[in-house]
């Protein structure tokens, strides 16, 4: 079991984060907001301080939901949109696209109804998410923001971690860097 763990400060609070080895040379800081209120709503404050005009905010499931959900409370939106991993048997005309997650070992489904699709056709679009990585799951996001008729205006994140941290089309709070496997930060 590794103990190690990595300090930072995040939108003015201190965490730790434990470290995870995601193969034999490189680790990732484990960021997860889930169960942490404090946090999710100082992250949510710091992300709408930044954030571009908007009609609808949208997440993958399942980490960027509290968050997403906090961003859309405190700015007065009366709904946002998850894509969920499976379809739903509420959801109808489902949009689907496939993704691979660093934090997840096998390829994945991101989906929305034809009903959030319609909620965000022509609308000013921003996604959510509490760490942008690899930027896959971005790219599974836009492609179904793109195919609903949304525009993009704006791509967010609490952390970005690896090659996302030089992008420049992602606003994020910090840098999250990887690690080797001895856990020393990596860049």
């Amino acid at each position: 079991m590794n103990n190690q763990a990595y300090r930072m400060n995040i939108a003015g609070l201190d965490r730790a984060l434990p470290l995870c080895p995601i193969s034999d040379k490189l680790m990732i800081g484990a960021f997860v907001i889930f169960g942490d209120p404090e946090l999710t709503t100082a992250c949510a404050r710091e992300l709408l301080a930044r954030c571009p005009a908007h009609d609808v905010l949208i997440t993958a499931e399942s980490k960027g939901i509290p968050l997403v959900c906090e961003m859309a409370r405190m700015n007065g939106n009366e709904r946002y949109v998850v894509a969920r991993k499976s379809p739903k048997l509420y959801m109808l005309d489902v949009m689907s696209v496939e993704v691979r997650s660093i934090t997840t070992d096998h390829k994945q489904t991101l989906c929305i109804g034809g009903n959030d699709a319609e909620y965000m056709k022509g609308k000013r679009v921003v996604i959510v998410d509490d760490v942008i990585s690899t930027g896959e799951s971005l790219k599974a996001v836009e492609a179904l923001v793109e195919r609903a008729g949304g525009n993009i205006v704006g791509r967010m994140a609490i952390l970005a971690e690896g090659d996302a941290t030089e992008r420049d089309d992602i606003i994020y709070l910090e840098k999250l860097p990887l690690f080797d496997r001895e856990g020393n930060p990596i860049g």
